[in-house]
């Protein structure tokens, strides 16, 4: 952080010193308080949330494909967790919960916006659970915390978590850029919406101001993040820095496209839109961590960059019906509950905590974040109840330390592609997912295991037992909505 001496000038009238009779001197005597080095401002923060970021989908995250020079120099200045995941395997869930400090089950907030309000499919065994598609006013986020601190707040990007009258600013923060109920654009490029708009304006309209053809959205969020952090430069300020990318479609900036086509593709990546795609998003957290530089407050600003779910690593029309990505060594992706879908990147640089190329093997997971900044940045008093995360204080000090917490819960109560409705929990290094149809249960060893290849289950009885019976325990706990059964499913039809 940075410090400021003081200093007091004093204008001293000696004209009576006796033995310089008649002589007026003045002297201005700069003294020094010994106060020592004044306290720092409070620190801004800068959450940089990218969207469906797998977790090896950097250089320094293993990729033998994409460029990420800005990504790695930032894990070198500070800490990288190997063992981070996000609260749900989907993205409106982990959004709330990163807000909230909540597991997305108590917040009943279990699948995107529009997956809740649709319902889910309706030909299958089981109807999906419940859900809400907007966040509750009456819960307390981030922003109104750091807001009543007399920070100025500042959301810029996807949202995702309700529709018009749920938006940021009904959420705690000043400033909104671009955050609506939209989960995905019709395109990266101006004006960044297509016939979609057309039946639903405010679900597929991104308001982030005027444009030109050839304006690619991912720059112009960083646009905005930038003119903001200049604009309250003086003042502490927290940013929700949330990109739209790399969620389909796919669609990289041309140039970038051909560098990746003219290289040779990696064994596990290999998609050239895809890999120019992570690289405009690289830029553009070197530009933004350039300008933090530039004003001077790289050492007064905590920054934490993070995804909300898994990578996506089947193919869609979106994605020119090949893979995005592969998340490989571990299993599966997206909308799972297997480590591809859960588990994800988390760099956190805390100027003045963090050691530089730190490593931390600690499960942490996204309801972490709110009681960590609470401690960290002077909430504390203001800390909801029923928090379902601690505050990863102690790791940022020393990554070795011991949090008290040897279990992780997660619960998908819908369907997805390669899923079936599902809870997850973790204690120690062994890892249980409950299908809820016909009542499945898988035990993985990540010690040993780490892609989940292996179902120890008929092997491990006992465990089965004790886990299953902590994971409805939780799930009893948050009052977690489970799927009910379809009266309409008829096995064997088409």
């Amino acid at each position: 952080m940075n410090h400021v001496r003081r200093c007091l000038v004093l204008v001293c009238d000696v004209s009576d010193i006796r033995s310089l009779p008649g002589l007026r001197l003045w002297f201005l005597l700069p003294v020094l308080l010994f106060t020592g080095e004044t306290a720092a401002r409070d620190p801004n923060v800068v959450f940089i949330l990218v969207d469906d970021w797998g977790v090896t989908d950097a250089a320094v995250l293993g990729s033998d494909f994409f460029e990420t020079p800005a990504i790695d120099r930032l894990a070198a200045d500070g800490l990288r967790f190997t063992q981070a995941y996000a609260a749900s395997p989907v993205c409106s869930p982990t959004r709330a919960a990163i807000l909230t400090g909540r597991s997305p089950a108590r917040l009943d907030m279990t699948i995107w916006h529009e997956g809740a309000r649709d319902g889910g499919p309706k030909d299958r065994p089981l109807l999906n659970a419940v859900s809400r598609p907007n966040l509750p006013r009456e819960e307390v986020t981030l922003a109104e915390l750091f807001r009543a601190k007399g920070y100025a707040t500042i959301h810029i990007g996807k949202w995702h978590l309700g529709r018009a009258a749920w938006y940021p600013e009904t959420q705690g923060y000043d400033l909104n850029v671009g955050g609506t109920c939209w989960g995905a654009p019709v395109s990266y490029f101006y004006p960044y919406r297509g016939a979609w708009s057309a039946s639903d304006p405010e679900l597929r309209y991104v308001p982030i101001g005027p444009g030109k053809e050839g304006d690619y959205l991912t720059d112009r969020l960083t646009d905005h993040a930038i003119e903001a952090v200049r604009r309250h430069r003086g003042e502490p300020f927290f940013l929700s820095l949330w990109f739209h990318t790399v969620h389909t479609p796919i669609m990289g900036k041309p140039k970038l496209v051909r560098r990746f086509q003219n290289r040779s593709p990696g064994a596990v990546h290999r998609h050239a839109e895809y890999a120019a795609m992570i690289a405009c998003l690289d830029d553009n957290i070197g530009r933004l961590l350039s300008v933090l530089e530039e004003l001077d407050l790289a050492d007064d600003t905590i920054v934490v960059l993070t995804s909300d779910n898994g990578g996506v690593d089947f193919p869609s029309r979106r994605s020119g019906n090949r893979p995005p990505t592969s998340n490989a060594p571990y299993r599966s992706g997206k909308g799972t509950l297997y480590e591809g879908g859960i588990r994800v990147p988390l760099i956190i640089r805390w100027p003045g905590r963090t050691q530089p190329n730190g490593i931390c093997r600690i499960p942490v997971t996204s309801q972490d974040f709110l009681p960590t900044f609470a401690a960290g940045c002077g909430l504390a008093d203001d800390l909801p109840a029923e928090s379902d995360g601690i505050s990863l204080m102690p790791l940022l000090d020393n990554p070795e330390a011991d949090l008290g917490r040897d279990t992780l819960y997660w619960h998908y109560p819908h369907y997805y592609p390669r899923m079936t409705p599902g809870s997850a929990v973790r204690q120690g290094n062994w890892k249980l997912i409950h299908y809820y149809e016909g009542d499945r249960t898988e035990l993985y060893d990540l010690a040993s295991d780490e892609g989940e290849t292996t179902d120890l289950a008929r092997q491990h009885p006992d465990r089965v037992r004790r886990m299953r019976q902590l994971l409805d325990t939780w799930r009893t706990s948050v009052q977690a909505k489970a799927p009910r059964p379809n009266p309409d499913y008829r096995a064997g039809t088409p």
